[in-house]
């Protein structure tokens, strides 16, 4: 009983863990509203719902119940009679006021795990707040640390507050309360917040704040930018290198592998304190030298070096490749 993506992906992961998934949805003017997200003229010709939606549900049966009605209400609770979970995505207290909450859905079977996902959380004073996965990650202090050196904030396509604040988080809940439900347990009531799932995440960034009382500054901290061993860099055809490498003996091969083993010794974990001017010039002097040559070339060059360093793919080159073909 979700929409969009955290939800319904959620059950995909569980039906490809093997449950059988049933989605319920409303009628016209109530379904999920990713029947039409970048929906084609072509599926409308043909009937269809936007790929998006099939790619979700791919596998699921589908029923229909209009929630607001005493028919299919009792129709819902029957089917709550015999099922594992219930995932549910609607504002916080919605599933009260149809007469559907947690002591109603439990007292009809008291081994359901019933897992409600919202932006932040069933109570508290944002609970009633609508949101998206922009405003989760730009609560939980994410969003500001997508940012260039110079302080530009860049939107990212990849939807983390609702993949890993969402999906994840409910599919690691509901798995802990089956658990406990097979081992005797009463059901649970699983209460995602996407927001403070992200937060909770935010281990690494969180460490400079315990350590210094502030967020670490775009393009200064080891992983942002600040040591030129780890971090992005642009090659002569536009295109980018991934470079990784965090611990010394990467560094020391990549150093080598482009002719400039006099790098070497000039490593964070050797002294060279991060983000300070010399290792910000030599990250600039790293750039320099990757942008001299094709992302081909590079890649040419250190694909048999053991030293952290990949391109960086587009997805369709990502789906393409090597890594990926005929794995899922």
């Amino acid at each position: 009983m979700s929409r969009l993506l955290p939800g319904p992906l959620a059950a995909l992961e569980l039906q490809r863990l093997g449950a059988s998934v049933l989605k319920i949805e409303g009628p016209p003017g109530q379904q999920d509203g990713a029947r039409e997200l970048w929906r084609t003229d072509a599926e409308r010709a043909a009937g269809e719902p936007a790929l998006m939606f099939r790619r979700l549900n791919e596998g699921k049966a589908l029923r229909t119940l209009d929630l607001r009605d005493d028919a299919d209400r009792a129709a819902l609770l029957d089917e709550v009679t015999g099922a594992d979970v219930l995932i549910e995505g609607f504002r916080p207290g919605a599933m009260d006021r149809l007469g559907l909450g947690w002591p109603v859905l439990s007292a009809r079977n008291p081994r359901l795990v019933m897992c409600s996902i919202s932006g932040y959380g069933q109570t508290g004073p944002w609970a009633e707040r609508a949101g998206h996965d922009i405003n989760y990650i730009a609560m939980a202090g994410v969003l500001d640390q997508l940012a260039t050196p110079d302080g530009e904030l860049v939107a990212p396509n990849f939807q983390i507050g609702d993949l890993m604040g969402g999906t994840q988080a409910a599919v690691a809940g509901i798995l802990a309360a089956l658990l406990a439900v097979q081992r005797g347990g009463s059901g649970r009531h699983v209460d995602i917040s996407m927001t403070h799932e992200v937060r909770r995440h935010h281990v690494l960034a969180d460490l400079v704040v315990a350590q210094t009382g502030r967020a670490p500054q775009p393009g200064s901290d080891l992983l942002s930018g600040g040591a030129p061993c780890y971090g992005v860099y642009r090659t002569a055809d536009g295109r980018h290198l991934a470079v990784g490498a965090l611990e010394l003996p990467f560094w020391q091969r990549l150093c080598v592998a482009i002719e400039r083993p006099d790098w070497s010794d000039r490593h964070w974990s050797l002294g060279l304190q991060i983000g300070s001017p010399e290792s910000l010039a030599l990250r600039d002097a790293l750039a320099d030298l990757v942008f001299t040559r094709t992302l081909s070339a590079w890649w040419a060059l250190l694909a048999p070096v053991d030293c952290c360093v990949t391109p960086v793919l587009r997805l369709d080159e990502s789906h393409a490749h090597e890594l990926f073909v005929n794995k899922r």
